[in-house]
């Protein structure tokens, strides 16, 4: 434990013993200086600040330090009432402060406990009252603009993160503030109470034990708690006034010093107005003019001076920014920051400007939010900001989505109406404009707001503009989802990762793989629609089979082999079997014969009459399939699962292709037709 942890534990502990044990005068003087010196660093420290969570520490010193007055009270009460005396500093103050006058330090005393308890105290509060309630309230729209701000590209991931670490910090701060500042209504009120208790117990002691007269004892039990009391009080308002400075403060570019000067005299010209009243305060009235005409020149002279400094500041940023301007037009790095492409844009046409307008009640910026979040969880990837722009070169009601710069889908969209799709019966009594749903390719229908409820209640499916955006943009990227995964996107999956399974990370990169062949097999993965969201089981079979091979693709079939219980679930039912169609072994034969062998790797060389053959009855298999209801699977053995993928990827990618090792041995498998070769 170092020595700053030391001392505040230390204090803690000396704070129960001045409760418990009498201390000597000489330690109770050191005490009282303390205190003082304590509550002028506070306020100190409190006008340095430039927003409250710099000294977010704040509530738990404000029960600290009244906990510590409080000992020191008692202390002294002891003191007092036990011995008549408290020590040189309170002594100081009864006599000297005080000119010796009971009455007249009584009076200040009270002055001091009104200011503190019914300005400041009061104030202070109310306002981190109201600061909480308000930092509660605002919490919610604070977290949906850093959202907006996230899918904008306007900030990173880690900004994103950091903004909200300090709107909690923020909430928690201002409800902590709002129960500290009860610390210091107490201690206020604590401080006349035992004031009033030493006077009266006081005279009491000085009177019985102590066989003092009436106003000897009063004189002298009256003159130390006074003193007393002003010693502790003037911490007390120094403190209080830090809590207010604290709790009404906003963020700034500055301290209390900077911004108060800066913003004062933010209007030289009213300087000059000021003095002119403040001169003619002394011409109409009895005001001696010597003390009215000094204050006024020096108002007007400040004026000046704070004039001339400012239109001379506005000359020299008026230069720079011309030259800036010109230098920017022929610096060539103007060129180059038109070269950065976004790895996602969604851009529309003017027409569509209501779906991400939150004002006219948008939601598409919540609900890219919660693409990203969705994807993160069903495929285990980090779905970059999705750039949000409108185009008036698209059509009002178009909307187009790129992948690195290219077009790569889009649609049209009717936002007063709704998407309604059959359930495969047509009812005639439903009409509306014909259209295509932009994710599956279905033949749909847009509707008025007068026939959905009709259109439901016949068994269609019917979706609002905002919902067909959505699912359309989901299932892009899905489809693309192994374009999105680069180099930069696998070392943070690898760093995120690291932090769990250090060791397993270690093993794999960067010997015997690099990001680049990592990289390669989650995008493999990806492209089959497999979730690389488990990457410990994914690295611990890379671990085992990277040292082996670098055929990455090889590598990959490996890994999916491991993914098999995850692989098995995501095509089959637990109580219902998996339909598939099987390539025979004639057909696997003519595959595998087919493989050609190089050092850089695998590849698939097969005549292409025969290959066009084997797609085309591939094809047939998986129409048959899908006509039956079921989600055309294409089984296979393991040695060449990864090649016939290859050869109908292209022109089948509805169709998935499994290896007989990717099924869990429960799963129930039935084939529904077979792939044959002549």
């Amino acid at each position: 434990m170092g020595a700053r942890e030391f001392s505040v534990l230390f204090g803690v502990i000396l704070i129960v013993i001045m409760l418990i044990i009498p201390l000597p005068t000489v330690m109770l003087d050191i005490l009282i200086i303390i205190n003082i010196s304590l509550a002028l660093v506070i306020i100190l420290v409190s006008m340095n600040t430039k927003e409250p969570l710099e000294f977010s520490i704040f509530p738990t010193l404000l029960l600290l330090v009244t906990l510590f007055r409080l000992g020191l009270n008692v202390s002294t009460t002891r003191s007092i009432l036990g011995n008549a005396e408290a020590g040189n500093v309170i002594d100081t103050f009864g006599n000297f402060v005080i000119g010796g006058s009971v009455l007249v330090g009584f009076v200040v005393f009270l002055i001091l406990i009104i200011i503190q308890f019914v300005v400041i105290v009061k104030g202070a509060e109310r306002v981190s009252e109201v600061g909480a309630r308000f930092t509660l309230d605002a919490m919610p729209g604070k977290q949906m603009s850093i959202d907006a701000d996230l899918n904008a590209g306007m900030i990173s991931e880690q900004e994103a993160k950091e903004r909200r670490e300090k709107i909690e910090q923020e909430a928690d701060f201002y409800g902590s503030m709002d129960g500290a500042s009860k610390f210091v209504k107490g201690d206020a009120i604590a401080g006349i109470v035992i004031v009033i208790i030493n006077m009266i117990f006081g005279l009491v002691i000085g009177m019985v034990e102590h066989g003092m007269g009436v106003g000897e004892a009063a004189g002298t039990y009256t003159l130390l708690t006074v003193g007393d009391g002003l010693v502790s009080q003037i911490p007390a308002l120094l403190v209080s006034t830090a809590t207010g400075i604290v709790v009404t403060r906003a963020a700034s570019e500055g301290n209390l010093g900077y911004d108060l000067t800066k913003q004062l005299f933010a209007f030289p010209t009213m300087l000059f107005v000021a003095a002119g009243a403040i001169f003619l305060l002394g011409v109409f009235t009895p005001i001696q003019m010597v003390l009215t005409t000094v204050i006024a020149a020096v108002l007007a002279s400040l004026g000046y001076f704070l004039k001339r400094t400012e239109e001379k500041a506005g000359r020299e940023e008026e230069e720079p920014e011309e030259a800036e301007e010109e230098g920017e037009m022929k610096s060539p790095e103007n060129v180059v920051n038109l070269l950065t492409i976004d790895p996602i844009e969604f851009e529309f046409g003017y027409g569509l400007i209501p779906l991400a307008d939150a004002n006219q009640g948008g939601d598409l910026l919540d609900r890219v939010v919660m693409i990203r979040r969705q994807l993160a969880l069903e495929m285990g990837m980090i779905v970059p900001v999705i750039r949000i722009r409108d185009n008036i070169q698209l059509q009002p009601n178009e909307y187009v989505i790129k992948m690195r710069g290219n077009e790569v889908a889009g649609g049209e969209l009717l936002l007063d109406h709704y998407m309604a799709m059959s359930p495969g019966v047509e009812d005639e009594s439903i009409t509306g404009v014909e259209t295509i749903e932009p994710a599956f390719g279905l033949p749909a229908l847009w509707i008025g707001e007068e026939m959905k409820e009709q259109a439901e209640l016949a068994g269609y499916t019917v979706v609002d503009p905002p919902s067909v955006v959505s699912t359309h943009l989901t299932e892009v990227i899905k489809a693309h989802a192994h374009e999105l995964v680069g180099r930069e996107e696998t070392k943070q999956l690898v760093d995120h990762l690291k932090e769990s399974y250090p060791t397993l990370v270690e093993e794999v990169t960067p010997n015997p793989l690099g990001l680049g062949e990592i990289q390669k097999v989650l995008s493999n993965l990806l492209k089959e629609n497999v979730s690389i969201r488990n990457l410990p089981a994914i690295f611990e079979t890379l671990a085992e089979y990277g040292p082996l091979t670098k055929d990455m693709t090889l590598v990959t079939e490996y890994v999916r082999q491991s993914l098999s219980r995850q692989i098995t679930k995501q095509y089959a039912s637990s109580n219902e079997p998996l339909y598939v169609i099987t390539l025979s072994g004639a057909a696997e034969k003519k595959v595998a014969d087919s493989v050609q062998h190089t050092e850089h790797g695998n590849y698939l060389a097969m005549n292409p009459e025969d290959s066009q053959k084997l797609v085309e009855r591939i094809g047939k298999e998986a129409e048959r399939l899908s006509e039956m209801g079921s989600v055309p699977v294409l089984l296979c053995s393991p040695a060449v699962r990864m090649y016939v993928y290859q050869l109908i990827e292209r022109v089948f990618p509805q169709v998935s292709v499994l290896s007989y090792n990717e099924l869990e041995p429960t799963v129930e498998v039935q084939s529904v037709g077979v792939v044959n070769v002549e």
